[in-house]
């Protein structure tokens, strides 16, 4: 992917927003990266620009165009079959839920539950929302990769959401994660949804690809460790 040939089209949805949304030149100009959100366009604003885009180029903006900077709406329409990616991976865990939720919320201890991270280190936390670094072991090229991401855990509703504060490849990048009580222990779903930068080595689809493939690997090994855990403690999963 490269973003030179997009340039042209960034332009076009420069004007666009300037003409039809309200958007200031100078701060778009002083913030290339920005997203349409933090440029200060409204659902208003998307919905004008979505109207445009689709009688110019016959595409459609997703609802989440405004974590997108102006390239990456650019890209998407010169994409136009890429679309912001989605994942959604659950995985039934044979133990209680008050378990699964202690255990998969000790973010200090995700090295002991996750094969993937090296290192957490815990920046700051304010109530139920915890700022942290995680760093992964080493790729195959010898690379360790690092960031930083924030989580609101919210116990009454058995759910936590998540997003990266420093998003490297991604234009934005955000987890949802649910707890449902099932016949015999808890079912834990995850739901990303992100877009990547037009200079990312991989577009929307193929980090689709990577991060079901990865949650696939990763739910179960969650689901082994935890399990044999609540085996331990003589509290494993309800009959069903």
């Amino acid at each position: 992917m490269t973003v030179a040939p997009d340039r042209q089209l960034a332009g076009e949805i420069t004007d666009i927003l300037v003409t039809h949304c309200g958007l200031d030149p100078e701060a778009a100009a002083r913030t290339p990266a920005a997203s349409l959100e933090e440029l200060g366009m409204d659902s208003l604003a998307l919905l004008e620009l979505s109207a445009v885009v689709a009688d110019r180029w016959q595409v459609k903006i997703p609802e989440q165009a405004n974590q997108l900077s102006i390239a990456g709406v650019a890209d998407l329409v010169a994409r136009k079959v890429d679309p912001p990616g989605h994942t959604e991976n659950a995985i039934d865990i044979a133990a209680p839920l008050p378990l699964v939720w202690d255990v998969t919320n000790d973010v200090a201890n995700w090295t002991q539950l996750f094969t993937e991270y090296a290192v957490v280190d815990i920046l700051h936390r304010e109530g139920d929302t915890v700022r942290f670094r995680l760093t992964m072991h080493p790729d195959e090229n010898g690379v360790s990769w690092s960031w930083v991401s924030e989580r609101t855990a919210d116990r009454a509703t058995r759910q936590v959401h998540a997003h990266r504060v420093e998003t490297g490849p991604f234009e934005y990048m955000r987890i949802h994660w649910r707890y449902d009580e099932i016949p015999g222990g808890t079912r834990m779903t995850w739901v990303q949804d992100f877009a990547m930068k037009p200079q990312a080595p991989v577009d929307n689809a193929g980090m689709t690809e990577r991060i079901n493939t990865n949650s696939k690997v990763q739910l179960a090994v969650i689901k082994e460790r935890i399990e044999q855990r609540a085996a331990e403690a003589g509290q494993g999963g309800r009959d069903a």
